[in-house]
């Protein structure tokens, strides 16, 4: 078993390791991927990446974080991803959608204009989080309960729309503060019904929406979750590597099939904390002890690296973000520097 072993989730067999992560590119309109999409997206199947993976994708207007973001909640959108899609598989790639609710992080000018937070006036909406909490100045409205039900829907909708356009794989984001982190954390979650207070309850929301999308989406389909393992806070209602591993658990009896397992998103990491693979260890943890297929992110850079994770059993999948922005090919260097044999586009053959 090594990067470029095959691997399968049910009935799906991917052709390597090498996942691309979920990047934010904030060149949407209206929610709808273009052609920056198209080549950010198609050019790392050509480069060799066994499977990729969507920026954050929205399954409403509100849960977008910026209006540059992309969503899946029209038939127009599905229609642009399916060309995305089609384009991945002509490449002998698998591609996943990274369903998405920003939460109390929405609402936000593009990263050019500094992500500060939108007027009314310039399309700026009213946030919506587990409880009411204060984020860069504005405070979020606590969801009503009729409001998780039809956030439910929502998603389970734009599951829908995903098997339609032909995506093989469905990955949550449920970290990075986004809205299920905020019900599953405490740090954020202060309700005192049925969806806050206890453990099983600030979880509910995320379980009961793996279920419902398992219901409905094909038995032989993925399903992924990313979960933020731990909150990187010294506090006590902080999220904790236990309660992912016990989460984690949960999710496996309900049709997950992998865990990529990062960390953050209420706070700045300090810098102490940061280097080369340094969440690999909660990947290697959660399957260690759940025996649930992981992801590792977190600083994987380099070929050997990326080998040894897999090598020694400690992932399943590694999930790279930033080589990939400066590498596109970041899969077909390493099969080279690795001394692996693996197919190379004609087109590029000329060059390796």
């Amino acid at each position: 078993m090594d990067l470029f072993s095959p691997i399968t989730f049910r009935n799906l067999t991917l052709k390597n390791r090498i996942t691309l992560s979920p990047m934010q590119q904030y060149s949407a309109k209206d929610g709808i991927p273009g052609n920056w999409h198209l080549v950010h997206l198609g050019s790392r199947a050509v480069g060799g990446a066994g499977l990729i993976i969507t920026e954050c994708t929205a399954v409403s207007p509100e849960g977008l974080a910026t209006l540059s973001d992309v969503g899946i909640w029209n038939d127009e959108q599905k229609n642009a991803w399916k060309t995305i899609v089609d384009f991945v598989h002509e490449q002998d790639a698998k591609i996943a959608i990274q369903l998405w609710h920003s939460g109390t992080k929405g609402s936000l000018k593009h990263p050019n204009e500094g992500m500060k937070p939108l007027t009314p006036e310039e399309g700026g909406w009213t946030l919506k989080s587990s409880s009411a909490t204060e984020v860069n100045g504005v405070i979020s409205q606590e969801v009503t309960l009729d409001e998780i039900q039809e956030l439910k829907i929502r998603f389970v909708d734009a599951a829908l729309r995903a098997v339609e356009a032909g995506f093989d794989i469905i990955e949550l984001h449920a970290g990075h503060g986004y809205l299920f982190h905020q019900f599953y954390s405490a740090v954020i979650n202060k309700r005192q019904d049925e969806y806050g207070g206890s453990f099983e309850n600030r979880i509910r929301f995320l379980v009961e929406t793996i279920q419902e999308i398992r219901n409905v989406i094909p038995k032989g389909m993925p399903l992924m979750v990313r979960i933020s393992t731990v909150d990187y806070m010294d506090t006590p209602e902080a999220w904790t590597l236990e309660n992912s591993i016990e989460l984690s658990k949960i999710l496996k009896v309900n049709g997950v099939d992998l865990i990529t397992a990062s960390g953050g998103g209420f706070t700045n990491v300090s810098k102490d904390r940061v280097f080369p693979g340094y969440q690999v260890q909660f990947a290697t943890a959660i399957k260690e002890q759940i025996g649930i297929a992981t992801g590792a992110v977190g600083m994987i850079t380099d070929a050997k690296q990326a080998n040894e994770i897999i090598v020694n059993g400690l992932a399943d999948l590694v999930v790279i973000a930033r080589e990939h922005l400066r590498d596109p090919y970041f899969a077909l260097h390493s099969a080279k520097e690795l001394e692996m044999d693996v197919e190379i586009p004609w087109q590029y053959k000329r060059a390796f």
